[in-house]
């Protein structure tokens, strides 16, 4: 029976096709590192998401979306003015709205980048 010849690999050329994302914005290094990603870890902040999207009724809030989800890990309790480490914003539930992970990751997002780009 004869040898397989081991297939190159597939991975290499798309990965580098990725490395720039030009609708994204600059990756920040240090975002991690900044102490206010913390609070999204706390008890408090579960406790709160599940109360913001209970009171929105699991229904995205995003102009013209509307969708509701029962699946709550496809819903964000979303910040409608950045928070930046503001403690106060953060924690504010009328500084909070429920949006599906689609208008959170995409017109959300480039409404914040252009805002803050």
């Amino acid at each position: 029976m004869g040898r397989l010849k081991s297939l190159p690999s597939r991975l290499a050329s798309p990965a580098s096709r990725l490395a720039y994302l030009p609708d994204r914005p600059a990756y920040d290094r240090n975002r991690d590192q900044q102490p206010w990603r913390k609070w999204y870890k706390l008890a408090r902040w579960q406790k709160l998401r599940m109360h913001i999207l209970k009171r929105d009724l699991f229904t995205c809030q995003w102009p013209g979306c509307g969708r509701i989800e029962a699946d709550t890990s496809l819903l964000v309790a979303d910040h409608r003015r950045p928070h930046r480490g503001d403690e106060r914003l953060f924690w504010d539930e009328r500084n909070l709205q429920c949006l599906c992970k689609p208008c959170h990751d995409g017109p959300k997002a480039r409404a914040e980048a252009d805002d803050f780009g």
